[in-house]
């Protein structure tokens, strides 16, 4: 073994020939924890607006624990890369969960006690296990091969499902589960979430071993292993260097950016129409299941067709998305299917936009350029989704769907620049250092 320029301990000893075999296991623990951390982050979407309502006493106050969660996941993000930078992704994917778990508690106290400016500190702790669950998939990015990266991430997005669509729909009884207890019932979910978060920190500290991160250092270049070039400000270079990651920042912005806007308002629209817990419990794992069940059905395209033509459908998918459920009014099956592409929409957008960013710049700024793209992605969709409860209570429902689809224009047109004006150069034979949009790797 070598020591570690980062740590000063060794370094794993792993060899070319190591790899199918590391990339499996790497990739089950990440598809593990997906599924357990899956379970947790979705409640806070089925219910935190709900009980904001209740808290704060108005329904414009709707939005705000949503956006907490967010924001606390932006403002996670950049620590979170330079911890992952400095140590490797196990350390901060735990810490992460730690701190999620944390939050829900929080939550817990704040119902209790009826104290709002605590629920959204709460729901902020609680938006970092989020950030793990983003960062999960740029993990399983580490070790995978160039032209299959896109599949890679993905199947990591796409193991979210099983939890995801199962959270929403197990609030209800989560709720009844403290019923006659002083913990209020729409905060009960909020106890087993954190339960989970910890149970996932858990399993990411055991078995997450090598550390992905460390491990691809330690395979990459001579030129690669020093610490120069993995700073936050070197990922900002990075960035400010390549039209490709530019675009690929902006699309994972955006999209991440009209799906909450809208959805986080849906329940409160589908409760106007005369809807119950139970169907919007429905409507919401429709919409995960969007997001999550076909994404690898997105990398597959994202690594065969490339990432800006799959970055188009996301374009594409969204609008149709926001047409359908913003016209919808008492339809709910109008709603739900609206729900179902703003999710898929979100699949295409968020996988080809993570691929191509990880394409798009050296491998010692890849886990700084991830961070600033979580931070980014999320500072956006936490503006997108305190002003959603303002434009739902001024301006209604309609209104909130198209701003969303409006937000969609400058991601479309800088696609199409980019393809016109940075054309994909010709692809080399195929091997292990090329990627699909035929970016030479090193």
């Amino acid at each position: 073994m070598t020591a570690s320029p980062d740590t000063g301990r060794p370094a794993p000893a792993v060899t070319q020939e190591d790899l199918p075999r590391l990339r499996r296991r790497t990739s089950g623990v990440l598809i593990a924890s997906q599924m357990l951390g899956g379970l947790g982050v979705p409640i806070s979407i089925a219910l935190a607006p709900v009980l904001a309502t209740e808290i704060g006493g108005t329904e414009a106050m709707s939005g705000l624990a949503s956006t907490a969660a967010v924001i606390g996941t932006a403002v996670v993000s950049l620590p979170l890369a330079a911890l992952m930078t400095a140590r490797g992704r196990r350390p901060g994917l735990v810490l992460a969960y730690a701190i999620g778990a944390v939050g829900a508690g929080l939550v817990v106290v704040a119902a209790a006690i009826g104290n709002f400016p605590l629920l959204l500190l709460g729901m902020a702790a609680f938006g970092a296990a989020s950030s793990a669950n983003l960062q999960s998939r740029f993990a399983a990015a580490d070790l995978a091969a160039p032209d299959h990266r896109a599949r890679a991430i993905s199947l990591v997005v796409w193991a979210s499902t099983i939890g995801a669509v199962l959270g929403p729909n197990l609030s209800a009884p989560a709720s009844r589960s403290f019923a006659g207890t002083s913990i209020p019932e729409t905060a009960g979910p909020f106890v087993w979430a954190g339960a989970v978060f910890l149970l996932t920190g858990a399993l990411i500290a055991v078995f997450l071993r090598p550390d992905p991160l460390l491990t691809a250092r330690s395979l990459a270049s001579p030129a690669e292993q020093t610490r120069e070039g993995r700073s936050l400000r070197a990922g900002f270079e990075a960035v400010k260097a390549s039209p490709r990651a530019r675009l690929a920042l902006l699309t994972v912005a955006v999209t991440h950016t009209t799906m909450v806007s809208i959805m986080v308002m849906t329940p409160m629209d589908l409760a106007h129409h005369g809807a119950g817990l139970e169907l919007i419990g429905l409507v919401i794992s429709g919409h995960i299941a969007g997001m999550f069940a076909f994404s690898p059905v997105m990398g597959w395209l994202a690594d065969r067709l490339g990432r800006l033509s799959v970055i188009g459908l996301a374009a594409g998918l969204l609008s149709v998305a926001a047409l359908l459920a913003g016209t919808a009014g008492p339809h709910h099956g109008q709603t739900a299917l609206g729900l179902f592409l703003l999710g898929l929409g979100w699949s295409a957008g968020m996988v080809s936009g993570s691929a191509l960013l990880t394409d798009s710049v050296p491998q010692p700024a890849r886990a700084a350029v991830q961070g600033l793209s979580d931070l980014t992605m999320n500072t956006a969709a936490g503006v997108g989704g305190a002003a959603s409860g303002l434009v739902m209570a001024q301006a209604g429902y309609g209104w909130l769907n198209a701003i969303g689809a409006a937000l969609l224009l400058p991601m479309a047109a800088l696609a199409l620049f980019t393809s016109r004006r940075h054309p994909v150069p010709a692809k080399a034979a195929p091997g292990p250092a090329t990627s699909a949009d035929g970016v030479t790797e090193g």
